[in-house]
C-alpha cells in the first residue's frame, strides 16, 4: 500500500503515541486525570512544559535527559517508551500497510501493542494493570473483529461466535484456572487479577490460538528473566538492608468464592461496564474502579520472589503478534509430529 521509506512515518507516529503513553504511565496509577491538568508538566518542579520540551525522543537527547526548566534528571522511561512504542508501530506499518495490505489489522495491533507497553511500565513499577488499559485492548478486538464481519471474512466466526469474544473467553479462562488452582493446591495467591483481565484483552485482539501461544511464551519468558530480577532485587534489597526486619502484617490470601465471583465477573465484563458505572463495580467487586493507593515516584517494596507475570503476558503478546503465523505454524509441526 505504501513505499517502503513510509515506515519512518510509522515509527514517529508510534513515537508520538509514547509520549502520550508516558502521560498513562505517570498520572494513572496516582490517580492523576488524562485531561486535567490539560498540559504535560516536569514531575520534578511542576512546570508546564513547552512545544520544545514535547517533541518524541529528540526532547530528551537534546536536553541529555534533564527539565530545561529545574535541570532535574528525568528518568530515561521516557525516552525508551517512546523508542518501543515507535519501533513496534514501525514493525506493525511494515508488515500491514507495506507488504501487506490489511490497514485496520494494523490499526489493531498498533494500538493494541501500545496498551501492551503502558501495561508493562506500570506493572513492573506498581504491580498493577489499570483496568482502563485492560479494557482498551478488549474494545480494540472487538472492533477488529466487527471489521471482519464487515469484510465477510471467514475469520470472523469461531464455535459459532465471533472470534474476539472466542478469545476472550479462553483467555480469561486459562489465567483464571491457574489462579483457582493455584489458591487450592498451595494456599497462596497464584495469579494477580490485572493479568487473567489482560489475557482477555489478548485473546479478543490474537484469537484464541495465538492467545494460548503467547501465554506459553510468557512463560518460557518468566522462567529465564524472572531469574534474573529475582537475583537484581535480592542484591538490591540486601545492599539496602536495614538492622531490623519489618513488620509485613500476617498474609492473608483471597478467598475461594471471592476468586470465583470475580471470574464470572470478568466474563460478564462487569469491570468493563463498572469503568462507566461505578456503583456496579462497586456492588459487584465491593470497591471503587477508580480508588487508588498512595504511590510513590519510589518503586513498591517487595518480597525478592515477587516477580509479576503481566508483564511477561505482553511481552508474550506483543511476540505473537509481530511472530504469529510462523510460531502457530511450528505448533502445528510439533502437535503433528513432524518436528
Amino acid at each position: 500500500m505504501f513505499p517502503e521509506w513510509t515506515v519512518l512515518v510509522g515509527f514517529y507516529i508510534g513515537a508520538a503515541i509514547g509520549s502520550f503513553l508516558n502521560v498513562v504511565i505517570y498520572r494513572m496509577p496516582r490517580g492523576i486525570s488524562l485531561g486535567n491538568p490539560k498540559h504535560s508538566f516536569c514531575p520534578n518542579c511542576n512546570h508546564q512544559l513547552g512545544i520544545p520540551d514535547l517533541f518524541p525522543l529528540l526532547s530528551w537527547l537534546v536536553q541529555f535527559g534533564k527539565c530545561r526548566y529545574c535541570r532535574v534528571k528525568v528518568p530515561s522511561r521516557y525516552f525508551w517508551v517512546e523508542m518501543v512504542t515507535g519501533s513496534l508501530w514501525g514493525i506493525f506499518w511494515w508488515q500491514n500497510l507495506v507488504a501487506g495490505t490489511d490497514p485496520f489489522r494494523f490499526v489493531a495491533l498498533a494500538l493494541f501493542a501500545s496498551a501492551l507497553v503502558a501495561a508493562i511500565y506500570i506493572d513492573l513499577k506498581f504491580f498493577i494493570i489499570p483496568d482502563q488499559v485492560n479494557a482498551a485492548m478488549l474494545v480494540t478486538g472487538l472492533a477488529y473483529n466487527a471489521v471482519l464481519f464487515a469484510q465477510h471474512s471467514p475469520r470472523s466466526m469461531m464455535w459459532g461466535m465471533p472470534v474476539a469474544v472466542a478469545g476472550a473467553l479462553v483467555g480469561t479462562v486459562s489465567l483464571w484456572a491457574v489462579a483457582f488452582l493455584g489458591r487450592l493446591a498451595f494456599g497462596k495467591d497464584a495469579m494477580g487479577h490485572g493479568d487473567i483481565k489482560m489475557t482477555r484483552g489478548i485473546g479478543a485482539v490474537l484469537f484464541p490460538a495465538a492467545a494460548l501461544a503467547s501465554i506459553g511464551v510468557a512463560v518460557i519468558l518468566g522462567a529465564f528473566l524472572g531469574i534474573i530480577q529475582i537475583l537484581a532485587r535480592r542484591k538490591t534489597q540486601d545492599e539496602a538492608k536495614d538492622a531490623g526486619p519489618e513488620d509485613e502484617g500476617e498474609y492473608v490470601p483471597e478467598s475461594l468464592g471471592s476468586l470465583l465471583k470475580c471470574g464470572l465477573g470478568y466474563l460478564l465484563l462487569i469491570d468493563v461496564f463498572g469503568l462507566f458505572v461505578p456503583r456496579l463495580y462497586e456492588w459487584w467487586f465491593g470497591e471503587n474502579p477508580f480508588a487508588v493507593e498512595a504511590v510513590e515516584d519510589e518503586d513498591v517494596e517487595v518480597g525478592a520472589t515477587t516477580i509479576p507475570f503481566g508483564p511477561y503476558l505482553a511481552l508474550g503478546a506483543i511476540v505473537l503478534a509481530i511472530f504469529e503465523k510462523p510460531i502457530l505454524t511450528a505448533v502445528e509441526r510439533y502437535i503433528n509430529g513432524e518436528m
